[in-house]
């Protein structure tokens, strides 16, 4: 039986101030890489994953990355897009926010997040694990980043980006699965991240993980940026 892809909500409303001043007047999503925007070639790489639909979750110079995708049609996907308003949300409130466009259950993916995974056997996880949510986690070793995530017989036993400890060799991927009665966690009023929903759903046994082994791509930095035009480059060589 063949599975219907979740919807991905990508969190594209940041303010990149890691990027600055290179994202003084151009959101992270529209950083040129290899003569493309980013959210371009992330858009491709998703739908060659076998994704349908995509909810852009915006916010900093929002209407530029709306723009610049529009409907989805020329990527064969369908994109809607949801937007913070006069004040920010924080990443999970903007999901909150987006709620009825991402319908039951979702992904998650970082707006800065380029991730070559199996999408289908994330998804397939989630709904064996019978849990509001799901992260992927990948044995970094502090190499690309620092690690984040203490795991242990395939359950996250600790997450904390602030707060690390020796035993977290595994770090957040980048991407996760979202119940959206998760969302319910999520207060209305002020702002909310997605790590400390992660946390309220490790507090309440309910997120499961998803151990990938390809190693992530990220443009939130200048290294990662350079990673990533390598990687295309090399891959549109070898094409």
């Amino acid at each position: 039986m063949t599975r219907e892809p979740l919807p991905v909500a990508i969190l594209a409303g940041g303010l990149a101030t890691r990027l600055l001043p290179l994202t003084g007047t151009v959101p992270k999503a529209l950083m040129d890489i290899n003569g493309e925007p980013f959210i371009v070639h992330q858009l491709r790489l998703l739908r060659r994953s076998g994704i349908e639909r995509v909810v852009l979750c915006l916010g900093y110079l929002g209407d530029s990355i709306r723009e610049a995708v529009g409907d989805g049609d020329r990527f064969d996907l369908q994109v809607d897009a949801s937007f913070d308003g006069p004040r920010l949300l924080g990443t999970a409130g903007a999901l909150r926010k987006a709620a009825a466009l991402l319908g039951p259950a979702f992904f998650v993916l970082y707006g800065d997040s380029y991730l070559q995974c199996e999408y289908a056997s994330v998804q397939q996880a989630f709904e064996h694990s019978g849990r509001l949510g799901l992260m992927t986690v990948y044995q970094n070793d502090g190499r690309f980043d620092r690690s984040n995530v203490e795991l242990a017989n395939g359950q996250i036993v600790a997450y904390e980006k602030h707060a690390r400890t020796a035993r977290m060799r595994y770090i957040d991927y980048g991407l996760g699965i979202l119940d959206s009665r998760a969302l319910d966690i999520v207060p209305e009023d002020g702002e909310y991240d997605l790590a400390s929903l992660y946390a309220d759903l490790l507090r309440r046994n309910e997120l499961a993980a998803y151990e990938v082994g390809e190693r992530f791509y990220e443009i939130g930095s200048l290294e990662g940026l350079e990673s990533l035009r390598r990687l295309l480059a090399s891959e549109r060589l070898a094409s």
